[in-house]
């Protein structure tokens, strides 16, 4: 079985300009990652009581968390790894091989020198997509709209149809129609790597990647291609 790659969070701070060794200027995201606090560990194995998670995985903390803030239900994991002043913000399940999980403990800080990516290497990027609202066909699904002349009156943004009387009599589901647009967990894939900065607990990567300045993200080595051919 190919081994799970481990995950870190951290909070995009937004982009800039990096100008390489050769001059070339490119346009980065700087993605402040981790440390980030392990707060359980999910395994196969039984307990006591008989009871077993099913699967391998970490659930780690990122930003703290005022204590006023925890919950109950937040102070009982909290005990393991040092009580309510180790509160984080966000907190997410990363699923690991047994080969990963075991290198870590509880009440553990992962940095980025724990994701093991160095310049050049590509990443997938997970964040929340910024919100756009309620949005037409046009902008949401990039139709054509209908001609600007020639008649047409008050109906240049539609769709067109959506549906026939005699069949099938009803829309379809699926149909592409207005609504709600962005604000959605998205993935961007074989993102390189421009320069890893390891003491500030940096990574600067080309292009963009989803979400608004300072939103969450969770950075992982690319599963598809890695390193760069």
């Amino acid at each position: 079985m190919k081994e799970r790659k481990l995950a870190l969070m951290g909070k995009k701070l937004g982009m800039t300009q990096y100008f390489d060794d050769k001059g070339h200027v490119h346009g980065v995201t700087v993605i402040e990652v981790g440390p980030c606090l392990v707060l359980k560990k999910c395994t196969k194995a039984k307990t006591k009581n008989g009871r077993t998670d099913g699967y391998t995985a970490l659930q780690i903390g990122f930003g703290k968390k005022a204590e006023r803030k925890v919950n109950k239900a937040e102070e009982g994991v909290l005990k393991a790894v040092g009580g309510k002043e180790k509160a984080r913000q966000h907190v997410v399940e990363v699923r690991v091989s047994e080969a990963t999980l075991a290198k870590f403990e509880i009440g553990q800080e992962i940095t980025l020198k724990d994701l093991g990516v160095k310049d050049g290497d590509l990443v997938d990027v997970t964040g929340q997509s910024k919100g756009k609202g309620f949005q037409g066909v046009i902008k949401r699904h990039n139709m054509d709209g209908f001609p600007m002349t020639h008649g047409t009156h008050e109906y240049r943004r539609h769709g067109g149809s959506i549906g026939n009387r005699k069949w099938p009599g009803r829309v379809m589901k699926g149909r592409s129609m207005p609504g709600h647009m962005g604000d959605e967990r998205v993935t961007t894939q074989n993102i390189q790597i421009v320069k890893v900065r390891e003491d500030d607990g940096a990574l600067l990567v080309k292009g963009s990647i989803p979400g608004a300045k300072n939103g969450i993200v969770l950075v992982r080595p690319a599963i598809k291609k890695n390193p760069l051919p």
